[in-house]
């Protein structure tokens, strides 16, 4: 039973952008895992930029 964790900033990701992102990673597991897609757990994360940091600093402020 796989489980895939995509984790993005919550940056207005549509649900339709949701929908393809769970069709595409399911789709991924099912082509290179052999896995079965009725078993395939996505779980989208939308993670606040304040709390996203790359470059030792808070992604909300290399935005700007």
């Amino acid at each position: 039973m796989p489980y895939i964790n995509i984790k993005v900033t919550d940056e207005q990701v549509t649900k339709e952008q949701k929908q393809k992102l769970i069709a595409g990673a399911t789709q991924l597991v099912v082509d290179i895992l052999g896995k079965n897609p009725e078993t395939t757990h996505v779980v989208i994360d939308e993670v606040p930029v304040d709390n996203w940091g790359v470059s030792g600093k808070q992604y909300s402020e290399l935005k700007n």
